[in-house]
């Protein structure tokens, strides 16, 4: 049976830091569920190549609701951590050990959780430095995967190797 995948998701996400891995995930049977900060809103990655629109408010969902959390790049993750409901729900999937999928800046909404500490991740290369700073230990590598929990990678490059790790933990 296929799992219940929250993806957190605002306007100048990384396009195929989304596209990629969501086609990854429900052609292996899982469902994307995307969240924003409204419902039904529409939006745009930062280099226009994709448009979303949100499946549901981040008011209106509980972490409990879904098996793993799906953080993409681009400048999404550094918008929502602005929002304490967004930090909130990231940190409790981080907290309840439950499925946690962050590529690229994906880790910034981490960070803001004070979710990073303790753990091996990575990141793109101008966020390692303030993921080590949040007591992450940063490994420069396509993908990390840290106590069959957290599936972390740097960079669009990064996406083959982030969807298989991403997979193989779903899929357990």
């Amino acid at each position: 049976m296929g799992k219940k995948i929250a993806t957190v998701l605002t306007n100048m996400f990384e396009d195929v830091e989304y596209t990629e891995p969501a086609k990854a995930f429900k052609d292996a049977g899982h469902e994307v569920i995307t969240i924003g900060s409204e419902k039904g809103k529409e939006v745009t990655g930062k280099n226009k190549e994709a448009t979303v629109t949100t499946d549901e408010s981040i008011s209106n969902v509980k972490p409990e609701e879904f098996d793993a959390l799906f953080i993409p790049g681009g400048f999404s993750p550094d918008m929502l951590r602005t929002d304490e409901r967004f930090v909130n729900f990231a940190k409790a999937f981080m907290d309840d050990k439950r499925p946690v999928f962050s590529i690229c800046h994906g880790a910034q909404l981490l960070i803001t959780a004070r979710a990073l500490k303790g753990r091996k991740a990575t990141g793109f290369k101008s966020i390692q430095v303030d993921m080590e700073n949040a007591g992450a230990t940063v490994m420069d590598q396509e993908v990390v995967v840290c106590d069959n929990q957290l599936v972390t990678s740097r960079q669009p490059d990064d996406i083959p190797a982030f969807n298989r790790e991403a997979l193989k933990l779903l899929n357990s």
